[in-house]
C-alpha cells in the first residue's frame, strides 16, 4: 500500500467513525430533541412522573391563582389542560390567554413543577410550535387576520 492510500484510509476510516457517532447520538436523542410538549403530547405520551421537558401552551382563561410568590396556573392546547405551579417572578408580559414556555418536573398526579417560565415578547409573537398546533386544532388565528365565521 502505498503512502497515498494509506492517507486515505485512514481519512476515510476516521470520517466514517464520526458519522457513526453522530448516528448514535442522534439515534439516542430522538425523543428529547423537542423544543416542548403540548397537554396533548403529555397525556397522550404517558410522561412519566420525574421526567424534565418544557411545557408549552396558552394560559387558560381564569386558571391563575396566586399566593404570595407562588402561582398556579393550568396551560392548555385548548385540547387538554395541564396544571402548573411556579414559584418566583413571572415576565412582565405573562397573563391570562397568551402563550407560554414552562421547563420543569411533571409531579406525580400530573402537577407541572416549574422552575422557569418563558412569556411571548410583543403582541405578534407566540412560539411556533404552540401556533402549529392551536392552527390545527383551530383555535389559533394569526394576529391581525380576521375571525372566521
Amino acid at each position: 500500500m502505498t503512502r497515498k492510500q494509506r492517507r486515505l484510509a485512514i481519512i476515510g476510516s476516521c470520517g466514517l467513525v464520526l458519522a457513526v457517532a453522530a448516528g448514535l447520538v442522534l439515534f439516542a436523542m430522538r425523543d428529547s430533541i423537542v423544543f416542548f410538549h403540548g397537554p396533548t403530547d403529555v397525556v397522550e405520551k404517558s410522561i412519566q412522573a420525574g421526567t424534565r421537558f418544557r411545557l408549552g401552551g396558552l394560559v387558560k382563561e381564569g386558571s391563575v391563582v396566586r399566593q404570595g410568590q407562588t402561582v398556579t396556573f393550568e396551560v392548555t392546547d385548548m385540547n387538554r389542560n395541564v396544571p402548573v405551579t411556579y414559584t418566583g417572578i413571572l415576565p412582565d408580559l405573562f397573563r391570562e390567554g397568551q402563550g407560554v414556555v414552562t421547563e420543569g418536573v411533571l409531579q406525580a398526579g400530573g402537577l407541572f413543577k416549574a422552575d422557569s417560565v418563558l412569556a411571548r415578547h410583543d403582541e405578534n409573537y407566540m412560539p411556533r410550535e404552540v401556533a402549529d398546533s392551536l392552527k390545527k386544532q383551530g383555535h389559533w388565528q394569526p394576529p391581525g387576520s380576521k375571525p372566521q365565521s
